[in-house]
């Protein structure tokens, strides 16, 4: 499918955080698009009242007609969903939107950035880098970065750097999305087992990267974490004239709470993310920046000024050498790597963290035992619930204790009231200088800057 050919294309669930940044990019290029969903939160409603967009709230069939070019089908809509079936029975042509990615960037280099932690992180290092170099470039990333207005773009450049998730494509496709894009150069950060809700086991899961890993072409290249067990024997296997390409930690030292990159031809170089995951991610994006021209010297030049995705590791507030950061922390490895990075990157003073269980997986009683010493050098840990993610089944057999024995901390505290949790983190002024709120989800509804800030007064 030609991109300069499409007029019109209808979004059916468009309030996912990629659908609505893809429907805006396509927007972008003068295609008139339309699209629903059952429920459209922020920042996605904002976001398409300002360009003029206004996608119906509720399905409705009467919006899908013979002249769409393309139907687009995001995760959250069912297979029996009333836009879709009108869509089948027109005969339209539909897609989760990594086919729709794939069928546009066919005359591309696609580069698929993978794991089960880091991949959002090396996705927006390379951006970062290849727009500092000036290079042109699509993409397609999980979180939102400074410097780019949306976490897609589609136009008439030669490559595109997408983040690839092993989440299912949508309901009529359950394949992992990455493995929807017949990548040239593919990333696996790392593999540790997570949604337990379409991989019941870890073999199922470890699997998909096998997949992956196998789909690299003739000539393609796959760059592993060599780091990573699991990564590096998915990585290492014996494949038919691909270039295999293995990394560990970038070499680095802290200096007073700041990191610095030590090169061989650049002496050392200040970064402002910190930790050995983020340490292993800048490699891997070194590695893929190297395959696509990008020298060295440009290389470290543009990672000085990297700060991070949005979430990811963010700083909040810092005064008075107190600071509160908040982290994408949705699985046990991601909370592992950032209270490890925090306890190696701030060795005066204490660490408060205040977790939250969020994800299907993590509400499992089966699958929290994956958490075991993951807050093992948080000096106070709190670990919140939403009682609404409680109601998900199996989550009800939660409690204080299942939860302290799970993570292996009997000093752990656990609540279910998010005012209480606040109370708790305020207590904590005056003892700890560094607060950490790590979580996929939202702290029920705490506004996490403004008890940032209060901490940090």
């Amino acid at each position: 499918m030609d991109l300069n050919h499409i007029k019109q294309v209808h979004f059916i669930a468009i309030g996912g955080s990629v659908m609505h940044n893809l429907a805006l990019a396509l927007q972008k290029r003068n295609i008139k698009v339309t699209g629903s969903d059952d429920e459209i939160y922020e920042p996605a409603a904002g976001k398409l009242k300002a360009a003029g967009l206004t996608p119906s709230i509720g399905w409705n069939p009467d919006q899908l007609h013979k002249d769409l070019d393309a139907v687009i089908l995001g995760m959250h809509a069912k297979a029996d969903n009333p836009e879709l079936k009108k869509a089948q029975e027109l005969g339209l042509r539909i897609f989760s939107f990594p086919e729709f990615i794939r069928e546009v960037s066919a005359n591309k280099q696609r580069i698929i950035i993978g794991g089960s932690h880091g991949k959002s992180s090396i996705t927006a290092m390379i951006m970062h880098v290849l727009k500092s170099a000036g290079k042109t470039f699509d993409y397609l990333v999980g979180a939102e970065i400074e410097g780019f207005d949306l976490t897609v773009q589609i136009s008439d450049a030669a490559i595109i750097i997408i983040e690839g998730d092993e989440y299912l494509a949508s309901k009529l496709d359950p394949q992992p999305k990455f493995l929807k894009y017949d990548h040239h150069i593919g990333v696996i950060s790392g593999i540790k087992w997570d949604h337990k809700n379409v991989f019941p086991t870890f073999e199922d899961y470890t699997k998909q990267f096998d997949l992956f890993a196998d789909k690299t072409p003739k000539a393609g290249s796959l760059i592993y974490c060599e780091e990573d067990n699991l990564a590096n024997i998915v990585g290492a296997k014996d494949r038919e004239d691909v270039r295999k390409i293995s990394y560990s930690a970038h070499e680095a030292e802290i200096k007073d709470g700041e990191t610095f990159l030590k090169t061989k031809d650049h002496g050392k170089v200040k970064i402002n993310v910190f930790g050995k995951h983020n340490l292993q991610n800048i490699k891997a994006a070194q590695e893929v920046c190297d395959l696509i021209g990008v020298p060295a010297d440009k290389f470290y030049k543009a990672i000085t000024s990297f700060k991070g995705a949005k979430n990811r590791l963010e700083l909040l507030a810092e005064n008075n050498g107190v600071r509160v950061y908040k982290d994408y922390a949705h699985a046990p490895s991601k909370l592992k790597a950032t209270v490890n990075a925090l306890h190696h990157q701030f060795t005066q003073g204490k660490i408060c963290i205040a977790y939250e269980l969020h994800t299907f997986s993590s509400l499992d009683i089966e699958f929290l035992k994956e958490y075991n010493d993951t807050l093992k050098h948080a000096d106070v840990a709190f670990v919140y619930i939403n009682p609404e993610n409680l109601k998900i089944e199996g989550g009800n057999r939660l409690n204080e204790a299942s939860i302290k024995e799970a993570f292996n901390k009997p000093e752990l505290q656990f609540f279910e009231n998010e005012n209480e949790l606040r109370n708790a983190m305020d207590n904590q002024k005056g003892k700890v200088s560094t607060f950490a709120f790590l979580s996929s989800g939202h702290f029920g509804k705490l506004d996490l800057k403004e008890i940032a800030q209060n901490l940090v007064k």
